[in-house]
């Protein structure tokens, strides 16, 4: 499926923020890279914005995995890699990322889907977390069956909980692993306060299934892929944007996650964040030298810091990560 379009009814982003006396946003000394490491995926949620699922076929490489680790062995400043998908536990050199970036002392976020370690041979998953100490990421968009089944599938909150009361009894949500869940709102809606909500959570879940976890993480749906295509066939989609744009919330902007993060798609290609790589906004936006686009990539860098005070790609769906609290990969903002 080709990426999402963007709103021709929403305002320009950098005019919004010019209109609240805003610079146009640059990038400061990248701190993560963020890898995605394609979009197979055991699960097809409605409201993905990377459109993943049980048949795509995009996967990284083994030469493209080796040059990330390169990559992130060449930029000392970058303190964590941020491994998302699809399901990126599915990529056969999954495990070889992990275990290499562990190797250069850096942090290591996987974002797991939860039901991927319940499948047939990944038996070994929460054992390798647990010996590799990462930092997990989980889905969970609702405390109730009913929510998360009509956004993510039939039976899926039953398999959430037993690969939660795995992870616990590995020791996530305890003490020294972190192990942090993420709400996605169901609908065309911004996201509760954050902390309120994450109480609510955090009773829930321990008072009906013995579940622990670190934090909440609140993450506003973006209008781009298969989210957008189901704005679009519902009629919301206008009314979803100017939700997002009369939102607007300046306090957000300094802390985007794109002032201080790099993204790697699959194909070594490199974007300013997961949801511009999912609607193929390149680095920066579209550069060209000579009445030649320039294709920015991992083999044409030799470390990220020199990607430092670069201009930031923006366009409408920029609205969902300054409306409201804000939203980012770890969370509101604001």
């Amino acid at each position: 499926m080709a990426a999402a379009t963007e709103s021709l009814s929403a305002p320009a982003f950098s005019e919004t923020l010019a209109r609240h006396g805003i610079r146009a946003l640059t990038r400061k000394s990248p701190t993560t890279i963020q890898v995605n490491v394609g979009k197979l995926c055991n699960q097809a949620c409605h409201h993905c914005h990377v459109d993943a699922g049980p048949r795509r076929t995009e996967i990284m490489t083994r030469a493209t995995a080796d040059r990330v680790i390169e990559i992130l062995a060449a930029s000392p400043h970058v303190r964590t890699l941020d491994i998302t998908g699809g399901a990126p536990e599915l990529n056969p050199n999954f495990t070889m990322l992990v275990e290499r970036a562990r190797a250069l002392g850096r942090t290591v976020i996987v974002r797991c889907n939860l039901t991927v370690t319940l499948e047939p041979r990944m038996e070994w998953l929460v054992d390798f977390y647990r010996r590799s100490e990462v930092e997990l990421i989980c889905s969970l968009p609702c405390y109730t069956a009913e929510n998360v089944d009509q956004q993510r599938g039939a039976g899926v909150f039953e398999k959430s909980i037993v690969a939660l009361r795995n992870l616990n009894a590995a020791g996530f949500g305890r003490a020294a692993m972190r192990l942090d869940l993420v709400y996605n709102p169901i609908g065309a809606s911004l996201p509760p306060p954050q902390a309120e909500l994450e109480s609510r959570y955090r009773d829930e879940l321990q008072r009906n299934f013995g579940i622990v976890f670190d934090r909440l993480l609140t993450i506003t749906n973006m209008p781009i892929a298969r989210f957008a295509h189901q704005l679009a066939a519902t009629g919301m989609h206008a009314n979803y944007m100017s939700l997002l744009v009369n939102h607007f919330n300046p306090a957000t902007v300094d802390a985007l996650m794109c002032r201080s993060l790099v993204s790697i798609g699959y194909d070594g290609r490199l974007y300013d964040c997961d949801f511009n790589q999912m609607l193929e906004i390149p680095l920066g936006g579209r550069q060209s030298r000579q009445d030649q686009t320039i294709d920015r990539t991992i083999w044409n860098i030799d470390d990220v810091a020199s990607l430092a005070g670069e201009p930031v790609a923006t366009a409408s769906h920029c609205f969902g990560c300054t409306a409201g609290a804000g939203s980012s990969c770890t969370g509101a903002i604001a």
